[in-house]
């Protein structure tokens, strides 16, 4: 109980730990994994994919996306052909593709908020997924993914703060101070997104991998109506009309 933020509507906090603890008191969990899990999956879902979070990014992922007739994303994100973790790599996927998606931050959360209905959202969606959640409830738990360090524990990463508090910008209802403060990082730095990611430690490292594309589509705020809803074990696209989802 002191740790999960029940006194307030608007909850955040961070990773694997997070998720469970808020998913089980929350009316709906927002997956915010800006560098790229959750730019892929808006990207990919907006043009009409099913996106198949998986956590491993070995001989398992070929098993799996074997089992359901779906493409394997490239565990390579610089891959010349085919679809990677890369939001640049996914702007001509066509409609209807089923890809799996292995992440070891954004898929392994999405798996793990057990019913709890879950959306993915990123600084390109943050309104769409903030009024979607509103309409389908009232106590929200946005949980910023982070990195991992060499030794497997959670990174602290700036861009996924960016990135939630670009959704809770957007949302109504009491907020927990965690929730106050990736807030006020968003509206810190919000007329210059792309110069903060391209200078944050993740953003560094896509420039010296040549992936300056997907920052600028990671910063494109608001860009994207599109919410992606996880059901049946795959993230699925959802269109907002603010008001109204169809």
């Amino acid at each position: 109980m002191l740790f999960n933020q029940h006194e307030y509507t608007i909850r955040s906090e961070w990773g694997l730990r997070g998720t469970q603890e808020l998913a089980p008191i929350s009316d709906v969990v927002i997956i915010v994994d800006i560098l790229s899990f959750s730019t892929s999956v808006d990207v990919a879902t907006a043009r009409g994919a099913l996106v198949y979070p998986y956590q491993w990014k070995d001989d398992t992922a070929v098993t799996y996306a074997e089992s359901l007739g779906a493409e394997l994303a490239h565990s390579h994100r610089a891959a010349s052909t085919g679809y990677t973790l890369s939001p640049a790599s996914l702007l001509g996927i066509t409609p209807n593709t089923k890809l799996v998606l292995p992440s070891p931050n954004g898929s392994t959360l999405s798996l793990a908020t057990g019913n709890t209905p879950t959306v993915c959202g990123c600084i390109r969606n943050a309104k769409a997924v903030a009024e979607y959640a509103m309409s389908i409830g009232t106590t929200i738990a946005v949980i910023p993914a982070g990195e991992r360090w060499p030794d497997g524990t959670l990174r602290v990463a700036i861009e996924d703060m960016i990135g939630a508090g670009a959704i809770i910008a957007h949302l109504k209802g009491e907020r927990s101070p965690e929730s106050k403060a990736a807030e006020r990082v968003f509206e810190s730095v919000r007329k210059n997104i792309l110069t903060e990611l391209q200078s944050c430690s993740s953003g560094k490292e896509l420039l010296a991998r040549g992936c300056e594309h997907d920052i600028e589509i990671a910063c494109a705020l608001n860009a994207s109506v599109n919410v992606p809803v996880l059901r049946d074990g795959c993230y699925q696209k959802k269109t907002m009309t603010y008001g109204k989802k169809t």
